[in-house]
Order: C-alpha cells, then sequence, then structure tokens
C-alpha cells in the first residue's frame, strides 16, 4: 500500500509502505476512504516538533471494515466506520468516566494518511454509521475524526450554555469546528477572531454573530466591547500559541471559563486567573466519548462540519496538502486514497 511518510520539516512524501495486519485480537483493518492533514501535523511540518527520521503520519480518518480480530465484537467486515484520533478501549476505568483520550491502555496509529490501517482497540475506538454514507456526508464524518471532537470538547470543557456569550480565538478547522459547538450548544453571541475572509465565511456559516479581525490588546477590546464591556462568557482558545492563550485570558470575563484545545506552545497567567476567578479546562478531546452525539447529527444532517476542507487532493498529492494548509492557502486539506 501506499501512505504519507514525513522524513523532515518541510518533506512530506507519499511512499510505499507495508500493508497492515492484525496484531492483537483487539485489532482491526480499515481501508481508508478518506484522510486529512491536521493543524497539529503541521507543528512537524515546520520544524518545531522534532521528526526523528522517516515516520508514518496521519491520525484521522473514515472507512471501511476489511478485517477483525479474534476479540472485536462491534464492528465487522463491510462497516463504514469513524474513528477518533485518540484509540481507547472506552472499557477502563477512566474510560467509564468519559476521560476516552486519557484511555489507561490508549493506544496511536501507525500512520492514518494511508491506503489501510491498522485500529488498535477497534471495539473502543470505531463507531460505525447505520449504512454506507453518501458521498457528500463523508467530509463531515471525516471531520469526526478529530476537528469537530475537538471543537465540541472546547465548548463543552468551557461550559457552554444557552445565553452564554462566546469567543473562539482560531480560525483554523478546530477554531471553526468550536463556532459551530457554541452555536449548537445555544450561545446567542458567538464571537469569531479571524482576519481570513474564507475563513470568515465559514465562521458565519457555523453560527457566528460577530467577526473581530483585531489581534492582541485591539481584539481583546473589540470582544469586551460586544459583550457589556465585561469580556465573553467562555473563550475557547484553539491555537496553543502563547499569543492565543494570553488573547483568551484578555477575552474572558471575570468568573467566566476558557477552553483549551490548542496543542500547548506557551504559558497561562495562573495567578491573573486566581485573582480573576477564570476558570480553565480543557485538553486532548475524548473524541469515543463524543462520537455517537456527533455522528447522529451529521447523519441527520443537522451539522455540517465537513465544511472546513477547502482543498481536496488525491493522497498521491499530499505534500501540496501540507503545503496549503502550511502557507494559509487552506483552511483543512481532504484526501482521498
Amino acid at each position: 500500500m501506499y501512505g504519507a511518510v514525513i522524513h523532515a520539516a518541510g518533506d512530506v512524501r507519499y511512499e510505499e509502505r507495508p500493508d497492515p495486519e492484525i496484531v492483537e485480537p483487539t485489532d482491526a483493518l480499515v481501508r481508508t476512504v478518506a484522510t486529512c492533514v491536521c493543524g497539529s501535523d503541521l507543528w512537524r511540518y515546520r520544524g518545531i516538533s522534532k521528526v526523528d527520521g522517516a515516520t508514518p503520519i496521519g491520525h484521522e480518518f473514515c472507512g471501511v471494515v476489511t478485517a477483525v480480530g479474534a476479540a472485536v465484537t462491534t464492528v465487522k467486515p463491510g462497516d463504514f466506520v469513524v474513528g477518533g484520533f485518540n484509540p481507547s478501549d472506552d472499557t477502563c476505568a477512566l474510560c467509564r468516566k468519559g476521560a476516552t483520550a486519557n484511555c489507561e491502555h490508549g493506544s496511536h496509529y501507525d500512520g492514518a494518511q494511508a491506503e489501510q490501517i491498522r485500529i488498535p482497540l477497534a471495539d473502543g475506538t470505531l463507531v460505525a454509521t447505520p449504512e454506507y454514507p453518501s458521498g457528500d456526508l463523508i467530509p463531515s464524518l471525516l471531520a469526526l475524526s478529530d476537528v469537530m471532537c475537538t471543537g465540541w470538547h472546547a465548548a463543552v470543557s468551557a461550559g457552554v450554555r444557552p445565553g452564554d456569550s462566546v469567543a473562539v480565538v482560531g480560525d483554523g478547522a478546530v477554531g471553526l469546528c468550536a463556532v459551530l459547538a457554541a452555536a449548537h450548544l445555544g450561545a446567542t453571541t458567538v464571537i469569531a477572531m479571524s482576519r481570513h475572509e474564507a475563513r470568515q465565511r465559514v465562521a458565519t456559516t457555523f453560527g457566528a454573530t460577530h467577526i473581530v479581525t483585531e489581534r492582541d490588546e485591539a481584539g481583546i477590546a473589540r470582544v469586551r466591547e460586544l459583550t457589556d464591556g465585561i469580556g465573553a462568557d467562555r473563550v475557547l482558545e484553539c491555537v496553543g500559541t502563547e499569543g492565543a492563550r494570553l488573547q483568551a485570558v484578555g477575552s474572558v470575563r471575570d468568573g467566566g471559563s476558557v477552553g483549551l484545545v490548542g496543542v500547548p506552545h506557551g504559558d497561562l497567567p495562573i495567578d491573573q486567573l486566581f485573582w480573576r476567578n477564570v476558570g480553565i479546562k480543557g485538553g486532548p478531546a475524548d473524541c469515543r466519548a463524543y462520537l455517537p452525539h456527533l455522528m447522529e447529527l451529521v447523519w441527520n444532517r443537522t451539522i455540517d462540519p465537513g465544511l472546513v476542507f477547502d482543498l481536496e487532493l488525491p493522497l498521491s498529492e499530499v505534500g501540496e496538502a501540507y503545503a496549503a494548509m502550511d502557507e494559509r492557502r487552506a483552511i483543512k486539506s481532504l484526501l482521498w486514497p
């Protein structure tokens, strides 16, 4: 089979790789129908995170089960499935509490930007669709493998409730999905912080009521103008840089809360948060806990997170998929194997 392999910063190649095999009785094999590039993959592509030699890459996918191990009971060959980016068994003490991102037996994929994938802990990781989906649903189902679950996690972590004012820091795919989540959960003021017209259009389609183009202190001041001078009830931080985190802290009202889902590359002013009674919660999304509900919303066409994919390419052009996102020519690149 063929798949994406990152060799160094700026160097992702489409290469032949060994076909995956069932290793553990809890494994499944999936033929990839669609996969994509994640913003977190760009940390390695940009040289911010280390690349230790040639490494298969990718963690988002949807596809069809082709084989299962002897212990797998919840999916079968022929099922169309989605799996979250963080495999989990769904049975350990933490999974039973809903903390599937922190599964006691959690695992990883050996590169999901590939024609086939070995899925560890298949019973806990994969969720099957009611039937084989129509082609127009596939992008939104693919979004459930990471960005929609992560945007949802930001909103849930911040405690978004009906009537809230919400500001979203970050206009990548996760930030846009956070806008969609906040609107769906009943926020009446949803502020998307974005300087890019194409992303602003998606944010508005997803339910943003206001667009703020300013950054830093000017951006904070604009959010406060839109929220009775006090700041947003909830702020969803979907970037991870120190600047984004400071923007989030400055934009939230005293007594409000911040949902953090951006991969951390900066510190938080903990003392300031303490005296302002600001709550902080977040981390990697509990995809398996969210997948059944979000899949139902997609299947019923209540939400359409697949709109974040504005570039579609064959997997063989994975290098261009990375370059387009790195250069902000694309919000998110979908790859067809």
